[in-house]
């Protein structure tokens, strides 16, 4: 091939400040001691054709990292899809609290992480789950967060039997497997999950996107007003799109195209 300079002087100037140009160039790659790599691609070897060298260092500690590597998963809510937004109040709630966010017209910023509860990071967003969602509003007096999820009520009320819920609804430890046993056998020494156990096996627990769901407050809040006088209250989100759910045909035809339909 033969290689021809350019003969407009300006378009010479422009190829060499750009190839010249700090930004273009990345940041030199080096070890833990903080040497050089050199070369990343290639490991060490006696000649040519030789065995690779454990005196190669950057192959020795490219390797070990590598075989370390963990991103800890979320023991629930791991899966999830979050989304920016502005709260705009639109009623005086100067007689519960004195909070500067819901001062009528007020525009505080937020965040609100939607998530499924029980399945892991990978799983298909089409599995009988409850729906999570995590919201901050980040206002002018710091940041509140309030949590829910997409049923009126919860499985428990008292928090010591959170893990053993959690437990029953995760995989068999001995198979890796879902078992529904497991899950009625703990409930049925709980009377207070009926109600959120009839809504998870319904076509609630299938919801057919964030966009189409509800959303509580799991806990009650105690609000203050400006008299120090106390009021509880729950909190409950009601969807412009209005509730659907999938049905268990709908379910197979989505997860048999897509795991991630929700995000």
């Amino acid at each position: 091939m033969h290689l021809t300079r350019p003969n407009c002087p300006a378009l010479t100037l422009l190829c060499a400040t750009v190839l010249a140009s700090p930004a273009l160039l990345a940041m030199p790659l080096t070890r833990d001691n903080g040497a050089a790599v050199g070369d990343n691609q290639h490991s060490q070897t006696a000649g040519d054709t030789g065995p690779t060298l454990l005196q190669d260092v950057q192959l020795i500690q490219k390797l070990q990292r590598f075989d370390r590597e963990r991103i800890p998963e979320r023991v629930v809510h791991a899966r999830g899809a979050g989304a920016h937004g502005e709260f705009t109040a639109s009623e005086d709630l100067s007689a519960l609290t004195s909070a500067p966010l819901f001062t009528p017209g007020e525009k505080t910023p937020a965040f609100v992480r939607f998530s499924s509860v029980v399945h892991g990071l990978h799983s298909p967003e089409t599995l009988r789950d409850p729906r999570g969602f995590a919201t901050r509003f980040y206002t002018t007096t710091g940041n509140w967060d309030l949590v829910g999820n997409n049923f009126p009520t919860f499985f428990i009320r008292d928090a010591i039997k959170f893990p053993d819920m959690v437990h029953a609804f995760k995989p068999d430890p001995r198979n890796n497997l879902g078992n529904d046993a497991r899950r009625f056998d703990l409930f049925s020494h709980m009377p207070e999950a009926t109600r959120t156990l009839t809504l998870l096996y319904s076509n609630e627990g299938t919801p057919k996107s964030y966009r189409h769901m509800d959303g509580n407050s799991v806990h009650a809040y105690k609000f203050v007003n400006a008299k120090g006088e106390p009021t509880y209250v729950k909190f409950r989100w009601k969807s412009l799109q209005g509730q659907e759910n999938l049905d268990p045909k709908a379910v197979e035809k989505i997860q048999g195209k897509s795991f991630s339909h929700m995000t």
